[in-house]
């Protein structure tokens, strides 16, 4: 049967409403053995001091296995793909052993085959999506570099500068926190309410529908920027406009990693920091075409960023829901179809469904385990981010790498470069082209981690590149001391920027949302991924509200000398408490959060660290 037809048959058969059939020839003592079974599984990943990653499916017999699928398909209106839903429950409890399986044909085999020898090559319809979730990310990014070029006249515009005149009128100081408080205005509306906004929105709506929401914000809130006659309008946009940042950064990464293969998870979730970088410089370039429009080229630029959110908002539409959040809602059969759209062949998409099937009733029973709370309602969830075991771990680990995302610098840059390059003794035009390279920069070196995050992993760029970070801000901070008049000055400030840039786009750029995308179980994934997104943009809005002052208080050598102390705390924190996440399945990761934080902690510093010293400081062999 054609995957067209499968697909049509399926939808003819489902019905939401259909009540839950029951289960037949599924005897009390087997259920009862393989539920003590899988409970004694779950007991022992509450504290899996080995690390090791099993598969739910492993140790069922298959006539129990076969048996298992059918009462599924009979209780989800899954009936007409039963014969898939067999032969995909077969290969997932031994993905290795597909090619012995007497149940499959060459053709199963073949479409199995090019997953690994052929990973790229997957529907249109999935990288359809992917691109959607990109141009999501692209208005982040422009909105960053559209209010990055209007500092340089907009403040004048209102009477707020803090520079200049305002010396003798003696509101320089408070000319810069109202500076810092409009560039801090979306952030500091994600931290505190639009991320946590998400949950109940995703909850609702499902994450196309919050998407949806989210680029509606994004439309209005930088016209209304563009229109505005005083600085508190300006204002106001901003936090209408962190509402619709906050509902796309919650959701689109997570839109992302729940629909994309395990093996290119990273690579797809990461197209979100690709196009932040993206649409970061289409923003410079937005702000050097317009720079030279007068008293509106401010207008322009804040406003230039409505564009990407035109073919958002008409997009989002004619992409496939998340399976995990249909399964969520007990859609079984949509979900199925959605997966029909987003893999190649109903084989793949039936392994799918019934291994995160498999995976989530093995998810819920660990959360049993470790004091999961009945009750569904925002407050339990958030409570249990910091009180179940394996929730927990997954905050820590999410908060650690959304702060160092902030202690790193890299924003200090991306909000403030213009204002930066202007103290460096160059002029506007010059400022905006050298912040157009540092966008240009940010964006080309993110395609290496396409490969990179998927391969080397997530903690391995993280450990590579900070170290890289630390040195090159140092090198920008003392270049200021270089005299203004030698071209020396600028150049050196413009080039160790840049290669600060280069170190950053492959490592903390696309490692902090994909990772904390991943991390969290299915139950807590809205509040988890809030959690983290309040977290980077509440530290975004300190950084954005205290830099104009930090900056005439500490001098840029003194600021950018901060930041690259930061850099090796955030370095030691991602060393002891980041477990690495590439290459498996969102499920499988529960296993990975199931060892204890100590444990973890301890090996890397007692096993892994001592190892390191002995191979790449001693060049020891053996």
């Amino acid at each position: 049967m054609s995957k067209a037809r499968h697909v049509e048959k399926i939808k003819s058969n489902d019905d939401e409403n259909s009540p839950i059939a029951t289960t037949k020839g599924d005897g009390p003592e087997r259920r009862q053995s393989n539920t003590e079974h899988r409970r004694q599984s779950m007991a022992d990943l509450t504290n899996n001091v080995t690390g090791e990653i099993k598969n739910p499916l492993v140790g069922v017999p298959k006539a129990d296995l076969l048996r298992d699928v059918e009462n599924y398909a009979t209780e989800h209106q899954l009936m007409d793909a039963l014969a898939f839903l067999k032969k995909g429950a077969l290969v997932a409890q031994d993905p290795a052993g597909f090619e012995t399986l007497g149940e499959l044909d060459e053709e199963d085999r073949e479409f199995l085959r090019n997953e690994k020898l052929h990973k790229w090559r997957h529907p249109k319809q999935l990288y359809f999506t992917i691109f959607l979730n990109s141009i999501s990310a692209a208005i982040q990014g422009w909105d960053q570099t559209g209010s990055n070029g209007a500092n340089l006249s907009f403040p004048q515009s209102f009477g707020i500068a803090d520079t200049g005149s305002c010396e003798s009128f003696g509101t320089c100081e408070k000319n810069s926190w109202i500076i810092g408080a409009i560039n801090a205005a979306p952030y500091m509306a994600i931290a505190l309410f639009s991320s946590w906004l998400s949950d109940p929105v995703n909850n609702l709506f499902g994450r196309r529908g919050a998407i949806f929401l989210g680029a509606i914000f994004s439309l209005l809130g930088p016209i209304g920027q563009a229109v505005a006659q005083t600085w508190p309008q300006i204002l106001v946009c901003r936090i209408l406009l962190g509402i619709g940042m906050g509902l796309k950064e919650v959701t689109v990464p997570v839109f992302s990693a729940e629909n994309s293969p395990a093996n290119i998870r990273g690579a797809l979730t990461m197209s979100w920091q690709l196009c932040v970088a993206f649409g970061i410089m289409l923003g410079f370039s937005a702000n050097l075409v317009v720079v030279n429009t007068g008293d509106i080229a401010w207008r322009l630029q804040l406003g230039s960023a409505f564009i990407p959110a035109v073919p958002l908002l008409i997009g989002v539409y004619f992409t496939p829901e998340s399976p995990r959040w249909l399964i969520k809602k007990n859609k079984h059969a949509k979900a199925y179809r959605s997966l029909l759209r987003l893999r190649n062949s109903p084989l793949q998409a039936a392994r799918d469904l019934y291994y995160i099937h498999a995976q989530l009733v093995a998810e819920q029973m660990l959360l049993e385990e470790e004091g999961f709370s009945k009750t569904d309602n925002f407050f339990s969830r958030f409570v249990e981010l910091f009180t179940v075991p394996r929730i927990r771990r997954a905050t820590q680990a999410s908060g650690i790498i959304m702060i160092a995302q902030q202690m790193c610098g890299i924003n200090i840059i991306a909000f403030y470069s213009s204002t930066i390059f202007s103290q460096a003794g160059a002029s506007n035009i010059t400022a905006l082209l050298v912040s157009w390279g540092f966008g240009m920069t940010m964006f080309a070196f993110a395609f290496p981690a396409l490969y990179t995050i998927d391969t080397w992993g997530r903690r391995t760029l993280l450990l590579f590149t900070f170290p890289n970070m630390c040195w090159t801000l140092l090198g920008a901070g003392m270049s200021f001391y270089i005299p203004e008049s030698s071209p020396a000055h600028l150049g050196l400030i413009a080039l160790f920027i840049f290669i600060f840039d280069a170190f950053y786009s492959p490592g903390e750029g696309p490692c902090a949302f994909v990772y904390s995308s991943e991390v969290f179980p299915l139950s807590h994934r809205e509040i988890g991924m809030a959690w983290a997104v309040a977290t980077n943009n509440f530290w975004a809005a300190v950084l954005s509200l205290s830099f104009p002052r930090l900056l005439r208080a500490f001098t840029p050598q003194g600021a950018f000398g901060f930041y690259a102390g930061l850099n090796v705390l955030a370095l030691a924190a991602i060393f002891l408490f980041l477990p690495e996440t590439k290459q498996r399945t969102l499920e499988e990761l529960d296993y990975v959060f199931g060892v204890p934080t100590r444990t973890h902690a301890r090996f890397q510093a007692y096993k892994v660290l001592p190892w390191w010293v002995r191979k790449y400081v001693f060049f020891a062999q053996g």
